[in-house]
């Protein structure tokens, strides 16, 4: 200008451009055995600035890469910011799928329990029996990478007793694990507590076999002593062996209750209701999944 000085004020060179960023590809993943869920890895995101080639941060909106991510598609972005805080983002997205076979059908006279959610990979379904009836076939299956279950079902089918054994422990061992027994023994057939207990039981047959209780009655003396299981006779050996082993004597009504590892839980010298019976039961003998079962058949026999 006239006098001498520069018009103005002296400018600066600002950096405009963005920096240039790439993220990794998208990508797919299963989810792992007996999981619903899969861990996915990948490389940081290639950054560069187009100015001076310095990046001050750059930020992840989403989870870290090694964590576990549940079925489904998520979307990882990455943000670049340079020293002019110009930004520029990029995204890709993760998707995990999880292998499911066909849901399974419980048995006839059955149900069943499964780990995981039931029917993903690695999933495995145990079939179980109602009182009453036992398993023919495999225990268990498998849902298999291939979406299908290993083996085949098996049935529930009605228990079948063999009095026709050697000894006691015999015909015990069919029952260990299976059934809880309870033995009623009586003088006679005409002993007023023996009538009460066995009417009243012949009226509650749902609550017994809900709770897998079998009756084996031992009645009168020797030589017309008769035990029986249901409708079977057992033999005067296994008559005597069982009131040995379980000391139940012929003078008197009396009555033992045993859970299925064979063990004598509880005694009684005159008649009780099935009710008390079901509720020692299901405060004192049930598992675990016996008691999820019970819940699920709260009203089966009203």
């Amino acid at each position: 200008m006239e006098d001498g000085q520069w018009s103005g004020g002296e400018p600066v060179c600002v950096d405009i451009d963005p920096p240039k960023i790439r993220c990794p590809h998208s990508r797919e993943k299963m989810a792992e055995p007996e999981k619903l869920t899969a861990r996915v890895y990948w490389d940081p995101p290639l950054v560069k600035d187009s100015a001076d080639g310095t990046i001050t941060r750059v930020t992840l909106r989403g989870p870290e890469p090694g964590s576990h991510f549940p079925e489904g598609e998520h979307v990882i972005r990455y943000t670049a910011y340079d020293r002019a805080y110009n930004r520029a983002s990029c995204k890709f997205i993760v998707k995990v799928q999880v292998r499911r076979c066909p849901s399974l059908k419980p048995p006839q006279h059955g149900y069943l329990t499964c780990t995981s959610a039931g029917n993903n990979y690695g999933a495995t379904c145990e079939y179980h029996c109602d009182g009453g009836y036992e398993r023919q076939g495999t225990p268990s299956r498998v849902c298999q990478s291939s979406r299908q279950w290993s083996g085949s079902p098996p049935i529930c089918a009605p228990m079948k007793i063999n009095v026709n054994v050697n000894s006691a422990a015999g015909l015990l061992d069919q029952f260990y694990e299976k059934q809880r027994l309870l033995i009623i023994s009586a003088p006679d057939p005409s002993n007023r507590y023996y009538k009460m207990q066995i009417s009243m039981l012949q009226q509650s047959t749902c609550g017994l076999d809900l709770r897998h209780v079998t009756i084996i009655e031992l009645v009168g003396q020797p030589p017309q002593e008769v035990g029986r299981i249901r409708e079977q006779q057992l033999s005067a050996n296994i008559i005597e062996e069982l009131r040995q082993f379980q000391h139940l004597t012929r003078s008197y009504f009396n009555m033992v209750l045993i859970d299925k590892q064979g063990i004598d839980r509880e005694r009684y010298m005159e008649p009780v209701t099935p009710e008390e019976i079901f509720t020692f039961i299901d405060d004192y003998l049930l598992s675990n999944q016996e008691l999820t079962q019970r819940l699920e058949q709260r009203d089966v026999c009203e």
